[in-house]
């Protein structure tokens, strides 16, 4: 995603952060699902009704509900600023999707306090592995994964651009991270 600065004056305290668990069709999610199309559509030309379309229909609702996924917000002070979502890959491995930051809160460090947070309700949930991909035009989120520990399966050394998408990334779940994690 893009990294606009922040328009926020000044980090808030932690005490003013909650990780929420919501549904895909819950008013709180409509920021995530809206600015990842517009963002999609921009990095990668395809139409925004097209981009809303897809995200709206790639994956059933479901799959991001518990036991075996999760759409998790952080809100602050009750206001949605980061998300994501993991679903089941495979019996042992969760597949995070959905990853977001609003575009006035970026760098702030709350990818990661997302990325730690789903982490940890996936090992919950009894993965003990994570998948993602990302696209070759989002050089931030390939920083935070490789940032996270994450290990690229594709040749780092070559441009992404020339590179066939989706980029994956894994990770093996050992121990449970911490949201404070940064």
């Amino acid at each position: 995603m893009v990294a606009d600065p922040p328009t926020a004056a000044a980090p808030t305290e932690p005490e003013s952060w909650e990780f929420r668990r919501v549904h895909v069709d819950d008013a709180l999610a409509a920021p995530l699902l809206d600015e990842l199309a517009r963002e999609y559509s921009a990095r990668y030309g395809m139409p925004l009704d097209e981009q809303v379309r897809k995200l709206a229909e790639e994956y059933p609702p479901e799959d991001f509900t518990p036991p075996g996924g999760a759409l998790v917000l952080l809100l602050e002070r009750g206001n949605p600023v980061a998300g994501g979502a993991f679903r089941r890959h495979d019996a042992r491995t969760a597949e995070l999707k959905r990853m977001w930051t609003r575009s006035g809160h970026r760098r702030r460090g709350l990818a990661r306090r997302v990325l730690a947070e789903l982490e940890r309700q996936a090992l919950a949930s009894g993965y003990r592995r994570v998948h993602l991909t990302t696209g070759p035009r989002q050089p931030e989120a390939q920083a935070l994964y490789l940032a996270a520990g994450y290990r690229p399966l594709f040749d780092t050394t070559r441009d992404p651009a020339e590179l066939t998408p989706p980029l994956p990334f894994e990770k093996i779940l050992t121990d449970p991270p911490t949201a404070e994690a940064t």
